[in-house]
């Protein structure tokens, strides 16, 4: 059975790269910059229970064309939100038939986008509620807890062991709808991150940044409940009163919610490497999810929209590395 990661960053490579380890048949398609950067280094992968596997070079398949998912049976989209559209049509020339398609990406619509432009081949919806950070030199980092999560089918069948043995189970859902949406939840925090510009878990600690983040959860779960959507339960805390723990003085937060700080102090969400590396963001397929459910509804989300206008600045090279107390006051402006 082999497998192309299809788009290979910081997921990609992290996923791809344990299955390899698992010796799994993996091949990696990404840019020449990273095809360059594993030949010479290898593959690091390491994450926050004190897993530490290498994989030399001559041991990692990466290739930089379309062309290399021909002979694939599955195939994982890692590509960033925005390249969604254009990976499914390079698929679409030349993926054989019967071969499985995964989105394992942010957001909400990517499965659908790949479904739409590959009608003949099985297209599922996967979500990765871990963070993986790219320490450079073909480091990749799991800081956070937690398998893979994806749409039930029987074409996963094959590959369930595969997954497992590499320390990636896979859990199935009937509907993976709510998980994405429970997922989104916790990536609203990318934004108030990246604006920080601080490791995840100082970032939490402080009360000021954890109410930005719970202002931006309650006005999405209010939408949700509103278009009669209830995101799945991920941690121990039902989403709905995720915003109140936020909201909770320090000294109470730790205490009632150390598991939420008790991350791998290398932790950084995506959207900070994105900025450092001065990429265009995947905000408008988080964040922006929120402001289109709104529209969808005739409502408006200040809120999230705010967050859309700071990361837009950061991205410009402004409003980046601030302190809680002012992020939340322009956040409780535009609210």
């Amino acid at each position: 059975m082999r497998i192309v990661v299809y788009g290979a960053g910081g997921i990609g490579c992290y996923v791809g790269g344990r299955l390899a380890a698992a010796r799994a048949d993996v091949t990696f398609i990404g840019r020449q910059r990273l095809a360059d950067e594993l030949a010479e280094h290898g593959l690091h992968l390491t994450d926050y229970l004190g897993a530490d596997l290498r994989l030399p070079a001559e041991q990692i398949h990466f290739e930089t064309t379309p062309d290399s998912a021909a002979e694939a049976d599955l195939v994982l989209v890692t590509v960033k939100s925005a390249a969604t559209a254009t990976a499914a049509d390079e698929l679409a020339a030349v993926l054989k038939p019967g071969a499985v398609v995964v989105s394992f990406q942010n957001g909400i619509r990517n499965g659908e986008i790949l479904r739409e432009r590959l009608p003949d081949r099985v297209v599922l919806t996967g979500m990765v509620p871990f963070n993986v950070l790219n320490r450079g030199g073909g480091a990749f980092h799991q800081g956070t807890e937690g398998g893979l999560d994806i749409a039930k089918h029987p074409a996963l069948d094959p590959y369930v062991e595969t997954f497992a043995r590499a320390g990636l189970p896979l859990t199935q859902h009937d509907d993976i709808l709510p998980v994405q949406w429970a997922k989104l939840l916790l990536n609203l925090n990318n934004p108030v991150n990246a604006l920080s510009d601080l490791p995840l878990r100082d970032e939490l600690a402080q009360r000021a940044y954890r109410r930005c983040l719970a202002a931006a959860q309650a006005e999405t779960l209010e939408l949700l409940a509103a278009a009669d959507i209830r995101p799945a339960r991920l941690m121990a805390v039902p989403p709905q009163r995720l915003p109140m723990l936020l909201r909770l003085p320090d000294f109470l937060f730790r205490r009632l919610a150390s598991k939420m700080l008790a991350i791998d102090p290398l932790a950084r969400t995506s959207m900070w490497e994105d900025l450092q590396a001065g990429r265009r963001t995947e905000i408008d397929y988080l964040n922006g999810e929120v402001v289109r459910l709104a529209e969808s509804l005739g409502r408006t989300a200040p809120v999230n929209a705010k967050l859309i206008e700071l990361i837009r600045a950061a991205e410009s090279g402004r409003a980046r590395g601030m302190t809680g107390p002012d992020l939340l006051r322009e956040l409780t402006s535009a609210h």
